[in-house]
């Protein structure tokens, strides 16, 4: 899934939990699916020549079932051989579109057993990537204006300015979007349009594989129908009994140690931008990025590098090793004043932008399910002392000091009201999961997987690693143990480390 920086705290990658609370009603009529070509939703399909998409209707409220309706998108990837069932792939975020994620895991499992095995499928969940209707909060302008602000003045004018912004953008939420569709768009809704899918399948029962808030998902779903779970893989856990600042302290943390891991990696090399001294990695990084709210650096691009751009990259590059070399390349163009575009590339990576200026939704959905997916304390005290521990364990995301005020998040201003609370995941029965987690996750702390497989009574898989996320990223001990248990239900040895 895919957070957003410690200057704008309010869209933190924090993949935040419900409390799935069933509303008496008819359960809605399910007709088959209507399959046809994908060629509307994956430009090239040539590496998944059989694949075949669909639309599935369900209510935007299903305690009104006959009213207003939303269309998910679906893809299916048939099993080249036997069939064992259909394996559904949520990608996180929330806010990622499972249609592109099965489209590019199709074409690179189609010749493995899970290929073979199971049929893979891609539910877009509501207001997400190819369903309709889209949740867009903002036009590509005035995303881009958003990025151009630094977020970073905790005076209390500058928190006064950051929290009319995020005003702005609630009010244009709800009235491009429409408040029945906003207050129904969490993840309780989602588990309950994953079953409707499930049916139109015709299939009993799913298997699933579930990446960073694919795992609350999951879980909930699990929750609600455990008899319709043949076997699920949760990776990249999210705890779902954390309030919702809890999580964002310790996402903060998760990225702090990934920071430290990168910086000691680049000190290694001659020429780090970060130099040679741990001691001075959190200073220096200041020292490169701090002025970038007073004036953006260079690119060739002519926007420049913004603060908030600056900061979203580094996350960004945070995820994986292999964006390592675009931060180092970035920070080196801070430090000698030449084109720092690389951490503009990363910036825009993250917030989904392509060449032409366009916007995927992928942010404005992350923070309005989030938004009605937990409870946001409104007391300004609590998030300037959430403020005052962000700063403790993750100096690196900081700017300036620690002032006593803080900007509350924006689903603190929400304009719906949440329709799930946190709590602890549920059991659904012996071995029908596993959870993997990794130890340096900068994204979802290793610890979350610990605890959501101790809730769930399921066998943890730990991999060590600094990465977000691990299944089908081509370490053999995960993924051996990961395909036994999805084929042949094998539970992995206890407490297999990889």
């Amino acid at each position: 899934m895919f957070a957003m920086w410690r200057a704008a705290v309010v869209m933190m990658l924090a993949l935040l939990p419900i409390l799935a609370c069933p509303t008496a009603s008819a359960a809605p009529e399910v007709a088959p699916l209507a399959w046809g070509s994908c060629a509307r939703w994956i430009p090239d399909t040539r590496g998944i020549p059989t694949a075949q998409c669909a639309t599935v209707p369900v209510p935007v409220d299903y305690a009104n079932p006959q009213g207003a309706q939303a269309q998910l998108a679906v893809i299916r990837i048939p099993a080249s051989g036997p069939k064992i069932g259909v394996l559904v792939v949520n990608p996180g975020g929330p806010g990622a579109s499972a249609v592109d994620t099965v489209a590019t895991m199709g074409a690179a499992l189609g010749g493995t057993e899970i290929g073979r095995r199971f049929d893979l499928i891609g539910i877009d969940p509501r207001g997400v990537g190819h369903s309709t209707p889209e949740l867009r909060c903002r036009t590509d302008a005035e995303f881009d204006a958003w990025r151009r602000e630094p977020f970073a003045d905790y005076s209390p004018a500058g928190v006064a300015h950051i929290e009319s912004i995020y005003r702005q953008f609630a009010q244009r939420c709800v009235e491009r979007m429409g408040a029945e569709f906003l207050a129904n768009v969490g993840t309780a809704s989602a588990a309950r349009d994953y079953d409707v899918v499930r049916e139109a399948l015709g299939e009993s029962q799913i298997n699933y594989l579930g990446f960073s808030y694919g795992t609350e998902l999951g879980a909930r779903y699990a929750e609600r129908f455990p008899d319709r779970v043949r076997a699920m893989v949760l990776d990249g856990a999210v705890d779902p009994s954390l309030d919702p600042i809890e999580e964002i302290v310790r996402q903060m943390a998760g990225f702090q140690k990934a920071f430290n891991i990168y910086a000691a990696d680049c000190a290694e090399s001659a020429g780090c931008p970060l130099g040679t001294d741990p001691a001075q990695f959190v200073n220096r990084f200041h020292q490169l990025v701090d002025p970038l709210v007073h004036r953006p650096a260079y690119t060739s691009d002519p926007r420049g590098l913004s603060y908030q751009d600056a900061m979203t990259g580094t996350g960004n590059a945070l995820y994986t090793q292999r964006y390592w070399t675009y931060l180092t390349s970035g920070l080196l163009g801070l430090a000698r004043g030449t084109d720092a575009g690389d951490l503009l590339l990363l910036a825009d990576d993250y917030q989904r932008r392509d060449s032409n200026g366009h916007y995927e939704n992928r942010q404005d959905a992350f923070t309005a399910i989030r938004c009605v997916d937990a409870h946001y304390p409104t007391d300004p005290a609590v998030w300037a002392e959430a403020d005052r521990r962000i700063r403790e364990v993750a100096p690196f995301l900081s700017y300036g000091s620690f002032t006593g005020f803080a900007p509350r998040d924006v689903c603190a201003m929400w304009p719906v009201p949440p329709t799930s609370a946190p709590h602890p995941a549920v059991n659904p029965g012996p071995g029908k999961v596993v959870v993997v987690s990794t130890t340096g996750d900068p994204a979802t702390p290793y610890q979350a997987g610990v605890d959501l497989a101790r809730q769930m009574g399921a066998p943890l898989i730990t991999f060590e690693g600094t990465q977000h996320t691990v299944v089908f990223n081509g370490d053999a001990c995960v993924d051996t143990a990961v395909v036994a248990y999805l084929t042949d239900l094998r539970l992995p040895p206890s407490n297999l480390r990889c």
